[in-house]
């Protein structure tokens, strides 16, 4: 790959920026030497960064905003003061203004959603964003969504997050029917709330168009990776990813403590430490940071807000690759191979997302 990416970041955005978004793009430059950045944030704190990093300053371009958005403002609160001044909304602005080809931050979702809905306008048919995650089972990666962009869903706008989760999934998967299920209380048809028992009526009459619909999945489908792509509301979603990271966690604590509870523990951890450092990896959060925002005219890609330089350097990757399979021009496709059409979308001066 020749072509140069070029990735906008809130470099303000997230619980340790902007030392750990400046490292952890040191360490995708590394692996992706094609990629180019604009920072956006306060350059006093931003350039000695770079210049610990002489490849990444020959890589970046600096613009400075002094505005920076609080990880507890409400989302019309940020709208109203960052809007054309902070540094998350200049990350957004790049990718409309195509000067970057994605954006990214790690600061306050509700807001970065906020302003990513309204400087770049959801797609024409999709009637609400979402954020898609990618999650590690025990068959592959696959994609759930959506992780808490908003509160609450009806049919239609579960409908979208399997339109755009499919193509999502044929990006990442190099498959042409990525198969799509809908969480629920059970795998019966008659089980679930009307709105869901709903939505799986619309995709099984259009499962072949960009996707093959396999029916309800429960919670454990989700782990077993029974399904490419798992469609549910935020609410849900949301529980969901925090419970699994949480879980991940909680069990690698376990494993730390039994191995070194005793001597012979100890020493049948040396001879298994190649397999120790296999499942510490798989288990690690950090290795699938960043949530896709799906549904609107660019890409932009929410880091988790705590993370280090190695979940940023994840999202940059993440953001790296959605820009190079051209996500954008896949959901166009996935859309136009869809017979139902979908409800107009609905824009409000300061849309109100709900924080992740």
């Amino acid at each position: 790959m020749t072509d140069t990416i070029t990735i906008s970041v809130d470099a303000m955005g997230g619980d340790n920026a902007p030392r750990a978004v400046i490292h952890g793009a040191y360490l995708a430059l590394r692996e992706r030497k094609n990629t180019r950045f604009i920072f956006h944030g306060r350059q006093e704190q931003i350039a000695p960064l770079l210049d610990e990093f002489p490849d990444l300053k020959a890589a970046s371009t600096v613009r400075h905003a002094e505005t920076v958005i609080a990880m507890d403002e409400k989302p019309s609160q940020a709208l109203r003061k960052g809007k054309g001044t902070s540094s998350m909304w200049m990350a957004i602005q790049a990718v409309k203004d195509k000067e970057a080809d994605v954006a990214i931050s790690g600061g306050n979702t509700g807001a970065l959603m906020a302003m990513a809905t309204f400087c770049l306008r959801p797609m024409k048919g999709i009637s609400r964003p979402g954020i898609a995650a990618i999650w590690p089972t025990l068959r592959t990666d696959i994609i759930v969504l959506d992780m808490g962009a908003t509160i609450g869903a009806d049919a239609q706008q579960l409908v979208d997050y399997a339109i755009l989760g499919s193509a999502l999934a044929r990006c990442l998967f190099d498959d042409d029917a990525p198969t799509v299920g809908l969480l629920n209380v059970g795998t019966e048809e008659v089980k679930g709330l009307d709105y869901i028992k709903e939505a799986g009526k619309i995709l099984s009459e259009a499962s072949g168009s960009g996707f093959t619909y396999h029916g309800f999945v429960e919670g454990d489908d989700i782990g077993k990776g029974t399904v490419d792509v798992v469609v549910t509301e935020g609410f849900v979603g949301n529980i969901a990813l925090k419970t699994a990271e949480g879980t991940a966690r909680q069990v690698g604590s376990y494993l730390r403590s039994a191995l070194k509870s005793n001597l012979m523990s100890r020493i049948g951890a040396l001879f298994a430490m190649s397999a120790l450092n296999a499942l510490r990896r798989k288990m690690d959060p950090r290795t699938v940071n960043g949530g896709v925002f799906m549904g609107l005219n660019g890409i932009v890609i929410k880091s988790h807000g705590g993370t280090d330089e190695i979940g940023y350097k994840s999202a940059l990757n993440l953001s790296y690759e959605m820009a190079r399979s051209k996500l954008i021009d896949k959901i166009g496709e996935t859309m136009t191979r869809f017979p139902i059409k979908a409800a107009p979308p609905v824009i409000e001066d300061e849309p109100e997302a709900k924080p992740a």
